[in-house]
């Protein structure tokens, strides 16, 4: 098996606890499945650096604080994936599609279908999981 690709992934979180998830545009694999934004990694880079500029560059939000969460391995058909998860509740600037995804709020996740790989953590953050980051 490959080496996994890491991957940022950041959750902004606002003060109700709803959580920002994006639809995977067409042309990349899983395309309409939602997921928590965020993207590859770069050689070099620093996780949270990757998470600043994916967010930067695909919502157009500048991210203040970002707390680690926690990391999830996954194996899709197409790639092996390590998803280093971030709690974010503070950011600049409203998110913007800037490369054509759809985007949506949501309390209670009512969008699908998800990633396989975010499917257990929607669960954990619906039962107030990321309040544990807090505590840290």
């Amino acid at each position: 098996m490959a080496a996994p690709i890491d991957v940022a992934v950041g959750i902004l979180m606002k003060a109700n606890g709803d959580v920002l998830l994006a639809q995977r545009p067409e042309g990349k694999p899983y395309a309409g499945y939602w997921e928590f934004p965020g993207g590859k990694v770069e050689p070099g880079e620093a996780i949270v650096d990757a998470l600043r500029r994916e967010f930067v560059e695909e919502l157009g939000v500048r991210i203040g604080s970002a707390e680690p969460w926690c990391c999830v391995e996954h194996v899709y058909p197409h790639a092996h994936v390590r998803l280093h998860f971030f709690v974010c509740r503070e950011w600049e600037g409203e998110p913007q599609s800037l490369e054509g995804q759809a985007f949506s709020w949501e309390g209670s996740v009512g969008v699908g279908p998800l990633l396989p790989a975010s499917v257990p953590l929607i669960g954990w953050l619906e039962r107030g999981g990321a309040a544990v980051t807090r505590r840290r």
